[in-house]
């Protein structure tokens, strides 16, 4: 070893240990740059675009909202018939107040809306008669006998302003409860007319319950609680017991039918006017349900009234639903309803 040790005044050559630079990789050429570019600037305008829409759907949708408020906003706050611009009201005119649906507390059909409005349209001295346009399988009988008892006092205090009930599709139950009440009731020849009688359905699933193993574990204080349990049938006291509970109820309305209607029914036991039967409007009016052939708008060409206002109450975000072809589903009924179509377990009804 010829140049051991080494010189220290000597500078070291390391060009033999010194590593080899990394070769540098391939620069892209001009047409990748390009391609580069363009992918680039692809990413930057679909992301602003997305931004955009973003913003449209946020703004639409807080317009919607916005929307719905002031609809609702306009209905709490507005007490002016709703069929007409108020100032129709200024001259004579047919008042129009509809019972549409099922007859409710939580419905459209309640005894509040609807008494309020029939007032309003009573108190009107440019209304000169006043229609209720009904198209209802019933309900509630608390709902119909306060808006019945209501009907009948208004006709007490305006002797002179009559009272019609036109009947279009249906009229049956809680909905012909009412009708009653009028001083006279229009129909249609195919309208459904009638169903006086109460219904309560119960059904017994012990058998059933039985065979998939479902045990009944319920506890009750009291010893009747459970009275229309499913899953036991009804002793002969409990079934006693409810038949009583229905015919008082039956009772009512067979009352309020008669004071209403008087002698215009035709033979009602023979008849079989109570029975929970129902009747086209024809054969209704043979049987004195109802009186005349007609709609709203012949009542109108018959008392030679041009101008028609609707005093009914309104739902503003139900009306805004069915704008756009949504349907709601009607609310539930009290525990005893007056309708013609069948209800769910333990819903006593008026047929």
């Amino acid at each position: 070893m010829p140049n051991w040790p080494p010189d220290p005044n000597k500078r070291p050559d390391n060009s033999t240990n010194q590593p080899t630079p990394m070769q540098q990789p391939n620069q892209p050429s001009g047409q990748e740059w390009r391609v580069l570019e363009n992918t680039l600037l692809a990413s930057v305008v679909e992301q602003r675009r997305a931004r955009r829409w973003s913003i449209f759907f946020k703004l639409l949708t807080f317009g919607y909202i916005l929307l719905i408020f002031l609809l609702l906003g306009r209905g709490c706050t507005s007490k002016a018939p709703t069929g007409l611009d108020s100032a129709d009201t200024s001259r004579p005119h047919l008042a129009v107040v509809e019972l549409q649906g099922v007859i409710s507390s939580g419905d459209v059909a309640n005894a509040y809306d609807v008494n309020e409005a029939l007032t309003r349209a009573f108190e009107n001295s440019n209304s000169k008669a006043v229609a209720l346009d009904i198209n209802s399988p019933g309900g509630s009988p608390v709902q119909s006998d306060e808006i019945w008892q209501t009907m009948m006092d208004l006709r007490k205090e305006y002797p002179d302003k009559k009272l019609y009930a036109v009947i279009g599709d249906i009229g049956a139950s809680g909905a012909y409860y009412i009708a009653s009440a009028a001083d006279e009731i229009y129909v249609n020849p195919s309208s459904l007319v009638g169903s006086i009688g109460v219904i309560m359905p119960s059904y017994n699933i012990e058998g059933l319950m039985d065979k998939v193993g479902v045990e009944d574990r319920t506890i009750t204080a009291g010893e009747y609680k459970d009275i229309l349990s499913l899953s036991r049938p009804l002793t002969d006291y409990e079934e006693n017991h409810v038949e009583g509970v229905l015919a008082n109820t039956h009772k009512h309305f067979i009352n309020a039918v008669k004071e209403g209607r008087g002698n215009r029914l035709k033979n009602p036991e023979q008849n079989k006017l109570f029975s929970g039967l129902f009747w086209t409007g024809e054969q209704s009016i043979e049987l004195g349900l109802a009186d005349k052939k007609g709609s709203i708008a012949s009542l109108e060409k018959q008392l030679e009234i041009d101008t028609v206002v609707n005093y009914s109450p309104t739902d503003p975000f139900q009306m805004f639903m069915d704008r756009f072809a949504i349907k709601l589903g009607a609310g539930i009924g009290s525990s005893v309803s007056l309708d013609v179509l069948p209800q769910e377990e333990g819903n006593a009804q008026m047929r």
